[in-house]
């Protein structure tokens, strides 16, 4: 049996040692963006975000000499509690979309990420890859 895109759903999760408040922050902060949503080698140069509902945001990953923006729509924002976008990019559909949830409990807080609407297996498994990264780099966030 094959899988159908409204099948391909994806979550990670990690227990980070910080506040809800402070992860919560820095996913609309782009000053601090820049420092975590680069997997692996890539960087950001550059990070913008219009932080209310309906707002947008930028983000321009770097792989070597090539740029790749990433964009979307704030559709929920609920300091500390919960965070849901869209998630638009060269590698997924426009209308897949992420939600972020923010728990507070023993060890710090439980960010769980789930991401929906992917076009293959293999495109699902390529951000699973991305956003584990991205969870590891926002647990060594200082300050």
């Amino acid at each position: 049996m094959t899988a159908t895109e409204t099948d391909l759903t994806l979550t990670v999760e990690r227990v980070i040692d910080a506040t809800p408040e402070r992860l919560f922050d820095a996913w609309l902060d782009p000053e601090t963006m820049k420092r975590f949503i680069c997997p692996g080698e890539t960087v950001v140069p550059r990070a913008s975000s219009d932080a209310v509902e309906g707002g947008r945001f930028e983000i321009i990953m770097r792989n070597g000499d090539k740029d790749l923006p990433h964009t979307g729509t704030y559709r929920e924002i609920d300091r500390p509690n919960r965070l849901v976008f869209t998630w638009e990019s060269h590698a997924s559909r426009d209308d897949s979309e992420v939600t972020i949830t923010f728990t507070p409990g023993p060890g710090g807080t439980r960010v769980e990420l789930t991401q929906v609407r992917f076009v293959s297996e293999e495109q699902r498994e390529g951000h699973r890859w991305g956003w584990t990264g991205i969870l590891e780099k926002l647990s060594h966030l200082d300050g």
